[in-house]
């Protein structure tokens, strides 16, 4: 069963050393970027993903500050963890904790036009597009 921890010196070291295929090295920043940025910007809520106690990746979401809104910044799964169902997983499990906030109903992502594995899942799992292009990343959101 996937679980959330928070990233502390426990397990820092491990959650940096995780890392996408080859071909999705593009697509997703490192989870040092992530967690600098999370750092810097205290709004964004950065998390491992746990099988049990294995972990097999990471995941980041926050209040943007620019709409008030909630986006999914980050998810990525470890390459030797991907296909196994963990990134669908964490991303139901995120929703449903974003979900108890009865104040927001509409949750964002966004992702490189070129991650057709990320479209897919995010489709699967409800999302549309919203017409918007944001630094070169296709904008999908989720009404709840």
């Amino acid at each position: 069963m996937v679980s959330f921890k928070e990233i502390d010196r426990d397990n820092f070291f491990d959650v940096i050393k995780l890392d996408v295929a080859e071909d999705q090295k593009s697509f997703v920043a490192t989870n040092l970027f992530s967690i600098a940025q999370a750092k810097a910007f205290p709004e964004c809520i950065a998390l491992a993903i746990y099988d049990d106690n294995v972990l097999v990746g990471f995941m980041m979401y926050c209040i943007d500050m620019e709409d008030h809104e909630y986006w999914i910044y980050r998810l990525m799964i470890d390459a030797k963890y991907q296909s196994k169902g963990y990134g669908k997983a964490a991303m139901e499990k995120l929703i449903d904790i974003i979900k108890e906030d009865k104040e927001h109903h509409v949750l964002y992502l966004s992702f490189e036009p070129n991650n057709t594995l990320a479209k897919h899942l995010y489709e699967t799992l409800g999302f549309k597009a919203d017409g918007r292009v944001i630094e070169g990343e296709i904008v999908y959101k989720l009404k709840y």
